[in-house]
């Protein structure tokens, strides 16, 4: 079944659906997407291209499924994980209702930068779990510009974890080929399409400040 651990699902794009950086969905079936979608609803882990690295990810709102993603990525529950979105709407769902109210300084800020290339640190949702905010009652979030990770948290309903599809502190995969060499049957479904044209990850600022902390690669292009 869709989402079953041990059990890896691919996404197919045909022969010429993705070029690098200007990538396309248009051949990407959205049948295919929803099939992602249910494993991401049955708590299962995705990996899938950004415009720098694939990622793995899952539903924030699922403890168990954050908790099981760390694992496989050993990294550690304390540093907390990135989130992407489909739309700023999205984001109503793992950010703090004042972040959304009449003064929404923080957003505009970040606003100004979406769909693109900068991660903005924000006030959580109380309800966000520990597993994703860390040691923080923030989260680093953005709306991705790369067309199918964009479709797909829109397929999803819901902002998806983005942490790069590695063990931590090495190299990221960069192809579906990579993701299978190193997590196997560990990952539940894998998109198979190409990643964009960036060098490197996402610049992250902290909202309010605007401090940067993480600084973007050398083309200004996000992971």
């Amino acid at each position: 079944e869709p989402g079953a651990p041990g059990k890896a699902r691919t996404v197919e794009l045909t022969r010429n659906a993705m070029t690098a950086p200007d990538v396309t969905t248009d051949d990407l079936l959205q049948s295919e997407l929803e099939d992602a979608a249910r494993v991401v609803a049955d708590g299962g882990v995705v990996a899938y291209p950004t415009e720098y690295c694939f990622g793995l990810g899952c539903d924030p709102r699922q403890a168990a499924a954050v908790s099981r993603l760390l694992k496989i990525k050993r990294r550690s529950r304390d540093q907390g994980v990135l989130l992407i979105a489909g739309s700023v709407g999205q984001l109503r769902q793992v950010l703090h209702p004042d972040v959304f109210g009449p003064r929404h300084a923080l957003l505009d800020e970040a606003q100004a930068t979406w769909p693109g290339p900068v991660s903005w640190v924000l006030p959580a949702h109380p309800r966000l779990s520990a597993w994703v905010c860390g040691t923080r009652d923030t989260v680093g979030v953005r709306v991705t510009r790369h067309p199918v990770a964009r479709a797909l948290c829109r397929t999803c309903a819901v902002p998806l974890v983005s942490t790069s599809a590695n063990h931590h502190g090495r190299q990221p995969a960069r192809t579906p080929e990579h993701i299978d060499l190193l997590f196997g049957d560990a990952v539940d479904y894998v998109v198979r399409a190409r990643v964009g044209g960036a060098h490197g990850p996402s610049e992250l600022r902290e909202a309010g400040t605007g401090r940067i902390l993480r600084a973007a690669a050398s083309d200004g292009r996000a992971a």
